[in-house]
Protein backbone atom coordinates (compact mmCIF):
# COMPACT_ATOMS: atom_id res chain seq x y z
CA UNK A 1 0.00 0.00 0.00
CA UNK A 2 1.17 3.49 -0.86
CA UNK A 3 -0.32 6.76 0.42
CA UNK A 4 0.23 9.68 -1.98
CA UNK A 5 -1.45 12.86 -3.20
CA UNK A 6 -4.26 12.27 -5.69
CA UNK A 7 -3.21 13.15 -9.20
CA UNK A 8 -4.44 13.26 -12.76
CA UNK A 9 -5.83 9.85 -13.63
CA UNK A 10 -7.10 9.10 -10.11
CA UNK A 11 -10.51 10.72 -10.64
CA UNK A 12 -12.47 7.58 -11.56
CA UNK A 13 -10.74 5.50 -8.88
CA UNK A 14 -11.58 8.05 -6.17
CA UNK A 15 -15.14 8.38 -7.48
CA UNK A 16 -15.59 4.60 -7.46
CA UNK A 17 -14.43 4.41 -3.83
CA UNK A 18 -16.66 7.36 -2.93
CA UNK A 19 -19.79 5.90 -4.53
CA UNK A 20 -19.31 2.27 -3.43
CA UNK A 21 -18.52 3.27 0.16
CA UNK A 22 -21.60 5.52 0.32
CA UNK A 23 -23.75 2.71 -1.07
CA UNK A 24 -22.48 0.32 1.61
CA UNK A 25 -22.06 2.59 4.64
CA UNK A 26 -25.12 4.80 4.22
CA UNK A 27 -27.68 2.09 3.34
CA UNK A 28 -30.56 2.69 5.74
CA UNK A 29 -29.33 6.22 6.51
CA UNK A 30 -29.94 7.79 3.10
CA UNK A 31 -32.74 6.95 0.65
CA UNK A 32 -32.13 3.72 -1.27
CA UNK A 33 -33.22 5.33 -4.54
CA UNK A 34 -30.59 8.03 -4.09
CA UNK A 35 -27.82 5.53 -3.26
CA UNK A 36 -28.81 3.20 -6.11
CA UNK A 37 -28.64 6.11 -8.55
CA UNK A 38 -25.05 7.07 -7.72
CA UNK A 39 -22.59 6.47 -10.55
CA UNK A 40 -18.81 6.80 -10.28
CA UNK A 41 -18.65 8.31 -13.78
CA UNK A 42 -20.92 11.17 -12.72
CA UNK A 43 -18.91 11.88 -9.57
CA UNK A 44 -15.56 11.66 -11.40
CA UNK A 45 -16.65 14.36 -13.83
CA UNK A 46 -16.57 16.86 -10.94
CA UNK A 47 -13.01 16.03 -9.87
CA UNK A 48 -9.86 17.73 -11.17
CA UNK A 49 -6.75 16.45 -9.41
CA UNK A 50 -4.35 17.93 -11.96
CA UNK A 51 -4.80 21.54 -10.83
CA UNK A 52 -1.98 23.48 -9.23
CA UNK A 53 -4.40 25.86 -7.46
CA UNK A 54 -3.44 25.70 -3.76
CA UNK A 55 -6.99 26.64 -2.71
CA UNK A 56 -8.50 23.49 -4.22
CA UNK A 57 -8.96 20.40 -2.10
CA UNK A 58 -6.36 17.83 -3.14
CA UNK A 59 -7.04 14.49 -1.49
CA UNK A 60 -4.57 11.79 -0.65
CA UNK A 61 -5.14 8.26 -1.91
CA UNK A 62 -4.25 4.79 -0.70
CA UNK A 63 -3.24 2.70 -3.70
CA UNK A 64 -2.15 -0.81 -4.51
CA UNK A 65 -0.27 -0.48 -7.77
CA UNK A 66 -2.53 1.72 -9.89
CA UNK A 67 -5.74 0.85 -8.03
CA UNK A 68 -7.22 3.40 -5.61
CA UNK A 69 -8.44 1.61 -2.49
CA UNK A 70 -9.34 4.70 -0.43
CA UNK A 71 -8.95 8.46 -0.11
CA UNK A 72 -9.04 11.29 2.41
CA UNK A 73 -9.63 15.00 1.85
CA UNK A 74 -8.83 17.73 4.38
CA UNK A 75 -7.97 21.39 4.78
CA UNK A 76 -9.05 24.45 6.74
CA UNK A 77 -12.16 24.13 8.86
CA UNK A 78 -15.32 25.34 7.19
CA UNK A 79 -16.74 26.06 10.68
CA UNK A 80 -13.90 28.21 12.01
CA UNK A 81 -13.07 31.00 9.59
CA UNK A 82 -10.14 32.37 11.61
CA UNK A 83 -7.91 29.58 10.29
CA UNK A 84 -7.07 27.99 13.63
CA UNK A 85 -8.68 24.58 13.03
CA UNK A 86 -8.30 22.05 10.27
CA UNK A 87 -10.99 19.72 9.03
CA UNK A 88 -11.11 16.17 7.75
CA UNK A 89 -13.70 16.60 5.00
CA UNK A 90 -13.89 12.99 3.89
CA UNK A 91 -12.27 9.61 4.33
CA UNK A 92 -13.54 6.59 2.46
CA UNK A 93 -12.26 3.10 1.70
CA UNK A 94 -13.77 0.76 -0.89
CA UNK A 95 -16.03 -1.62 1.07
CA UNK A 96 -14.21 -4.62 -0.42
CA UNK A 97 -11.15 -3.46 1.52
CA UNK A 98 -12.67 -2.44 4.86
CA UNK A 99 -10.58 -3.78 7.71
CA UNK A 100 -7.44 -3.92 5.54
CA UNK A 101 -5.62 -1.01 7.19
CA UNK A 102 -6.32 1.53 4.44
CA UNK A 103 -8.50 3.74 6.62
CA UNK A 104 -5.98 3.71 9.46
CA UNK A 105 -3.14 4.62 7.08
CA UNK A 106 -5.17 7.41 5.46
CA UNK A 107 -6.30 9.01 8.72
CA UNK A 108 -2.78 8.83 10.15
CA UNK A 109 -1.35 10.64 7.13
CA UNK A 110 -4.22 13.15 7.03
CA UNK A 111 -3.61 14.00 10.71
CA UNK A 112 0.12 14.34 10.09
CA UNK A 113 -0.46 16.76 7.22
CA UNK A 114 -3.13 18.73 9.11
CA UNK A 115 -0.78 19.03 12.12
CA UNK A 116 1.70 20.93 9.94
CA UNK A 117 -0.76 23.87 9.93
CA UNK A 118 -3.28 23.32 12.73
CA UNK A 119 -3.33 22.36 16.40
CA UNK A 120 -6.82 20.86 16.26
CA UNK A 121 -9.16 19.44 13.65
CA UNK A 122 -12.83 18.68 13.32
CA UNK A 123 -14.88 16.30 11.23
CA UNK A 124 -18.58 15.68 10.74
CA UNK A 125 -20.16 12.21 11.00
CA UNK A 126 -23.56 11.22 9.69
CA UNK A 127 -25.87 10.52 12.64
CA UNK A 128 -26.46 6.76 12.76
CA UNK A 129 -23.14 5.85 11.13
CA UNK A 130 -21.97 3.76 14.08
CA UNK A 131 -19.09 2.17 12.17
CA UNK A 132 -17.58 5.60 11.45
CA UNK A 133 -18.14 6.71 15.05
CA UNK A 134 -16.19 3.69 16.34
CA UNK A 135 -13.39 4.31 13.83
CA UNK A 136 -12.98 7.97 14.87
CA UNK A 137 -13.27 7.28 18.60
CA UNK A 138 -10.55 4.60 18.28
CA UNK A 139 -8.35 7.23 16.57
CA UNK A 140 -8.69 9.68 19.48
CA UNK A 141 -11.46 11.92 18.16
CA UNK A 142 -14.20 13.02 20.59
CA UNK A 143 -17.85 13.65 19.80
CA UNK A 144 -18.51 17.26 20.86
CA UNK A 145 -22.27 16.82 20.79
CA UNK A 146 -22.66 19.66 18.27
CA UNK A 147 -25.27 18.74 15.65
CA UNK A 148 -26.21 20.22 12.30
CA UNK A 149 -28.42 19.53 9.34
CA UNK A 150 -26.50 19.77 6.09
CA UNK A 151 -26.90 18.99 2.42
CA UNK A 152 -24.50 16.56 0.76
CA UNK A 153 -24.81 16.16 -3.00
CA UNK A 154 -28.49 17.13 -2.86
CA UNK A 155 -29.44 14.97 0.14
CA UNK A 156 -30.29 16.47 3.55
CA UNK A 157 -28.45 14.75 6.42
CA UNK A 158 -28.03 15.11 10.17
CA UNK A 159 -24.43 15.16 11.40
CA UNK A 160 -22.51 15.40 14.65
CA UNK A 161 -19.11 17.07 15.04
CA UNK A 162 -15.97 15.36 16.33
CA UNK A 163 -12.77 17.13 17.39
CA UNK A 164 -9.18 16.00 17.93
CA UNK A 165 -6.00 17.64 19.09
CA UNK A 166 -3.30 17.17 16.46
CA UNK A 167 -0.19 18.34 18.30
Amino acid sequence: MLIRPAGTGDELGVATVHVRSWQAAYRGLLPDAYLDGLRPEDRAAGYNFGTSDPERIRPIVAVDGDTVRGFAAFGPSRDNTDGTDGELYAIYVHPGHWGGGYGRALITEARRLLAQRYQQAILWVLVGNDQARRFYLADGWADEGTRRTDEMFGVTVDETRFRRTLR
